[in-house]
């Protein structure tokens, strides 16, 4: 029994797992919506939100002109970058993820990414789903 065995195995090990949650992250904050089973979009959900929460944390920081921050903000703000940068492991990608989506998402809440269910995949039948980023419209 898998009692208290939280998150789906997706038929990977661990390490294929994070490495493929960590490519979906940073195509989902490149992209700002991509495609993938429903199962995976579910899990990728709140992999991705605690990625997006380090940088809308520290949006305000991040926003600053490098000269104007405090050594206070600066340790701040490299925390939740080396945070983020434990599951985005791309440089690009980061930049993007501290520049764009932080402040983006700055006064609301959590809840940054939503769900969509489309179609069964033709090949095997797999329950397919959007995961996008929320847009305040």
């Amino acid at each position: 029994m898998r009692h208290q065995k939280s998150g789906r195995k997706l038929g990977r090990n661990s390490s294929h797992r994070k490495a493929m949650f960590s490519n979906m992250v940073a195509s989902l904050i490149e992209h700002g919506r991509i495609e993938t089973t429903e199962a995976k979009a579910k899990e990728l959900r709140g992999i991705a939100e605690k990625t997006i929460t380090w940088a809308v944390n520290v949006a305000e920081i991040a926003q600053k002109k490098p000269d104007s921050r405090t050594a206070e903000e600066r340790v701040k703000l490299v925390h939740a970058k080396r945070m983020a940068q434990r599951v985005c492991k791309q440089q690009r990608v980061l930049d993007m993820l501290f520049s764009d989506v932080g402040p983006t998402f700055k006064g609301r809440p959590g809840g940054y990414t939503r769900v969509l269910k489309t179609r069964f995949r033709k090949g095997d039948a797999a329950k397919m789903a959007y995961i996008e980023l929320v847009t305040n419209s």
